[in-house]
């Protein structure tokens, strides 16, 4: 990983622990697998213990560790590198993206209920007009009481977002195409269609990966069954939006929404989406930050010790997954 990864993840407690489950020089973060100064621990490496900034895992990669048997994941996706050559050699993988998805689930449930509340409007209206604000008047209509909240992907974030939802006087639909009617039922919430989602969402919250089937999920034909009024928020992937036609809605003042990833990532320096009233977007926060990387770490240095007593991982990466994953 990154050196500056290891620096947030792993605070000197951290640190202990990692020596007390490993032989290993938690000073050593390798960000080529080709470093002359990293080829003797490469050699000798049974597990490797990555996060953001590892290389990708190649065939001539995997010539430089070759005992190794295990990769742990001390973040979320393992796209960026894990290869099919981890595969075909055997090598076991396994990912804190479980505890990844816990702050973007708290994220998530905060932007559907201050959507509700409809905050943003009462924020503005109060600061412009300098406290001279009828609420009741201006917000009439406006709560969670019985509201429709649209879940697409029951992802780990999803599913967390569904419990963390189930104690407010909200009505959850979903769409998930690899979740039966039953399955929604056992989480408390009924399994519909993407269109008949967009139509009674009062806030629609986007949990799918970014796959190829997953681009522009809400285009301009989607979003445009969206009822005035409703909120779209995106913690998942801007890909999964298509941005022309959600500014278009934006700008109109028909929806609003709640961006924590666009598409592009960051939006040209031009894009209304930083200044739109309606619009509340923040640059990709809403995962693991500050002290939340803690966990991230902890997580994964339990996956070690697991691995060391020959214990199942509790968050195995499977190859068979990935095609339907983040």
């Amino acid at each position: 990983m990154e050196p500056r990864v290891r620096d947030a993840l792993f605070d000197a407690a951290a640190r202990r622990r990692l020596t007390a489950v490993a032989a290993t020089d938690p000073a050593v973060a390798v960000r080529d697998f080709t470093a002359p100064e990293h080829a003797a621990a490469l050699a000798g490496a049974e597990a490797l213990l990555t996060g953001w900034g590892c290389p990708p895992l190649t065939e001539s990669a995997l010539e430089r560790v070759p005992r190794l048997r295990t990769v742990v994941h001390a973040a979320g996706s393992v796209k960026h590198h894990v290869t099919d050559a981890c595969w075909q050699r055997g090598i076991t993988v396994a990912s804190a993206a479980a505890a990844n998805a816990l702050p973007v689930a708290e994220y998530t449930v905060a932007a559907v209920l201050f959507a509700g509340k409809r905050v943003l409007d009462a924020q503005r209206a109060y600061r412009e007009r300098r406290g001279r604000v009828d609420a009741p008047a201006l917000l009439a209509g406006a709560g969670n009481f019985r509201r429709t909240v649209g879940v697409v992907g029951a992802s780990r974030v999803g599913r967390r977002v569904i419990e963390l939802l189930r104690p407010y006087d909200l009505r959850v639909l979903l769409y998930d195409p690899y979740v039966t009617g039953e399955e929604a039922a056992r989480l408390g919430v009924r399994a519909v269609d993407l269109d008949e989602l967009a139509r009674a969402g009062d806030v629609v919250t986007l949990h799918a990966p970014e796959l190829p089937g997953t681009r522009h999920l809400f285009d301009r034909a989607r979003l445009a069954l969206m009822p005035d009024g409703a909120t779209l928020v995106n913690t998942a992937r801007g890909s999964l939006v298509d941005t022309e036609a959600l500014t278009r809605e934006l700008v109109a003042g028909r929806l609003s929404a709640v961006l924590d990833v666009t598409e592009p990532e960051v939006p040209p320096a031009g894009s209304p989406l930083y200044d739109l009233p309606n619009v509340l977007l923040t640059p990709h926060v809403a995962g693991s930050l500050g002290n939340e990387l803690g966990r991230l770490a902890h997580t994964a240095l339990d996956e070690l010790e697991r691995y060391g007593h020959g214990l199942p991982y509790a968050g195995p990466v499977r190859p068979g997954d990935l095609p339907r994953s983040a």
